[in-house]
């Protein structure tokens, strides 16, 4: 570590002071500042500049469990995941969100026993730094709750320390009807104490209770694992269900100022400790809510964009873009030092809330029911006067993409790889659940197993067959992986695919279309992406593009080359189109040229 002035150490306690005094009470700042100065003195840095180059457009991000992969031969999961990482993926993505891979008790790794552990039953932290060493790694801070086993919650029982003081009890006649709920699970959970019968806050389950971030105790421990994941290799933090961080009765519960400036001082000391660290928040709520957590660029670093995937799976079941179109023009640019987190899947299900005043109540009712013609499930959550209203889709999204409102048809593959490159267009990082890199079907076998419904979308492939499977060109597996990985490696040279790289929505006359402009930073670089959404051939007429006919242009994915900007193009069903003005040519050798293929 580089040693730091104790003059250096007295300015940074004026970036973290004003911060806590809007959290916590005045008496307990100066012990509490003490206490966070002296634990991060010794990883503090000299950097005095925010970072804005923390990922530029090669950026691309894979989001994995642990065991997703499992070897037959005796190796870990963990070791199975590296192997496949260095084999098939070394030169396609640069970072990898392995989900919780720490010992738990339920909710597949979100209820957290030991946040500093590796569960064994994946393997060690020798394994978690190997692919750290390799790839960008992000890690979950599951910041709102612990698992009822986890030592915390004993102490808690026992009414011993520390652990008696981090937990919420509420007497259960207290009226919480105005709590947001994720879940239909009651929010308190009764629990017998050596005090007797307590009722603790558990937001997600009954085995998943919610530290009380009130006590500035929880703050510090949660500082010392944000250190640890740091030291272990962390490069991006992942805030799990942070929306629901901090609780006052009589309120929703749920983004509260205390959750955004415990944020803010997450991104401070974060910034102290190494500015390129990258802080993203997970919040699937309603649009305009989740974009607040970009604060005034003081928040999280990334936001997941939530509303993406319902949108563009209605877009592609409809064969028409205007919802898809609305929702990109309301879309403000990322602040500086800022950015989206793009995705059309991830082990969760597919989001509704993001959709919420998008959809008519046709369009969301026909989706939800094609859905299930595809042979997913709905999850509800309850709200405060007792009702029950669609809280995500679970199915997996190359299933969802089968067919259409009017049923399956022969286009599932092409119509999977038009939401995969319209996702890796926009603007933000893109980032790809492992099932839809491999086109994995509906796992209806282990949802029933479980009994849980997002088991569907939580496969777990034996190693060898799924070498086998990518070894078969015929299989959709293959298919599928192939040229994602192509697709993938040409946007990775292309600078107008910057995460912050101008985006601008362009209106052609045919709705089956979805065309969108990006430019380089530099403005060197011009691509116009283009999307056929529907099972038909679409014709494009290239002047509504408003090419510059004193520039040659080409498709990066094809290759074609576009003679006369005045004539017309047709895109087949699905069919999608990088057209640009620059090749990059100062790019890595490995990567193949589009043209030259």
């Amino acid at each position: 570590m580089i040693a730091v002035p104790k003059q250096q150490v007295t300015q940074l306690s004026s970036y973290i002071e004003p911060l806590l005094k809007r959290i916590y009470p005045e008496p307990v700042i100066p012990g509490l500042l003490d206490k966070i100065l002296h634990l991060i003195e010794p990883y503090l840095t000299s950097a005095a500049e925010e970072n804005l180059k923390k990922w530029n457009h090669d950026n691309v991000l894979l989001i994995t469990y642990g065991d997703s992969i499992a070897s037959s031969d005796g190796r870990s999961p963990l070791t199975a995941l590296g192997d496949f990482l260095d084999t098939y993926l070394k030169d396609t993505i640069t970072g990898v969100h392995i989900l919780p891979f720490f010992p738990y008790s339920s909710d597949d790794g979100f209820a957290i026993t030991d946040y500093q552990q590796v569960n064994p039953v994946l393997g060690d932290w020798e394994d978690i730094r190997h692919i750290a060493h390799h790839f960008n790694l992000m890690v979950d801070l599951v910041v709102n709750h612990v698992s009822s086993q986890h030592s915390w919650f004993q102490q808690f029982k026992q009414g011993q320390k520390p652990g008696c003081d981090y937990f919420i009890t509420v007497d259960p006649d207290t009226d919480l009807s105005q709590v947001v709920r994720p879940r239909s699970l009651p929010l308190l959970t009764p629990v017998d104490t050596k005090k007797g019968r307590q009722y603790v806050w558990s937001t997600f389950s009954n085995d998943q209770i919610d530290v009380n971030f009130a006590n500035p105790d929880v703050l510090w421990e949660y500082l010392k694992i944000i250190l640890f994941y740091v030291q272990n290799g962390a490069r991006y933090l992942r805030l799990d269900a942070v929306g629901f961080l901090w609780k006052k009765i009589g309120t929703k519960c749920i983004h509260l100022s205390e959750t955004h400036n415990i944020i803010r001082l997450f991104r401070e000391i974060l910034q102290l400790i190494d500015p390129g660290i990258a802080l993203i928040t997970e919040t699937n709520v309603p649009n305009r809510e989740n974009l607040s957590y970009f604060g005034n660029r003081n928040e999280a670093h990334m936001i997941y964009n939530f509303s993406l995937p319902p949108l563009l799976l209605h877009a592609l079941i409809q064969g028409k873009s205007d919802h898809l179109k609305t929702w990109m023009m309301s879309m403000p640019p990322a602040p500086i030092g800022c950015a989206y987190f793009n995705f059309t899947a991830s082990h969760d299900g597919i989001g509704l809330r993001p959709a919420e005043g998008l959809l008519s109540q046709d369009e969301y009712d026909t989706l939800l029911e094609t859905m299930r013609q595809c042979g997913g499930d709905i999850s509800m959550r309850r709200h405060p006067d007792g009702s029950e209203s669609p809280y995500e889709i679970n199915i997996s999204l190359f299933d969802a993409l089968k067919g259409t409102v009017d049923g399956p048809d022969q286009w599932q593959i092409e119509r999977f790889l038009c939401a995969q490159t319209i996702m890796m267009s926009l603007e933000g990082i893109p980032a790809f659940y492992i099932h839809s890199l491999l086109a994995t079907h509906n796992d209806t076998a282990r949802r029933q197993e479980t009994g849980q419904k997002r088991s569907i979308n939580r496969h777990k492939w034996d190693y060898d067959a799924l070498k086998a499977a990518l070894a078969d060109s015929d299989s959709s597996h293959a298919i599928v992986f192939e040229e994602l990985c192509r697709l993938i490696q040409i946007r990775r040279r292309q600078r107008a695919f910057h995460p912050n790289a101008t985006q601008y929505t362009l209106h052609p006359l045919n709705k089956a279309l979805l065309a969108f402009w990006r430019q380089s930073m530099a403005r060197d670089q011009s691509i116009f992406s283009v999307h056929n959404l529907s099972n038909q051939p679409q014709e494009l007429r290239l002047a509504d593009l408003n090419l510059l006919n004193t520039d040659t242009w080409y498709d990066l994915i094809s290759g074609d080359q576009f003679q006369d900007i005045y004539s017309a193009y047709t895109l087949q069903p699905y069919q999608s189109l990088w057209i640009t003005n620059k090749i990059d040519s100062a790019h890595d050798s490995s990567i193949p040229d589009p043209l030259l293929m």
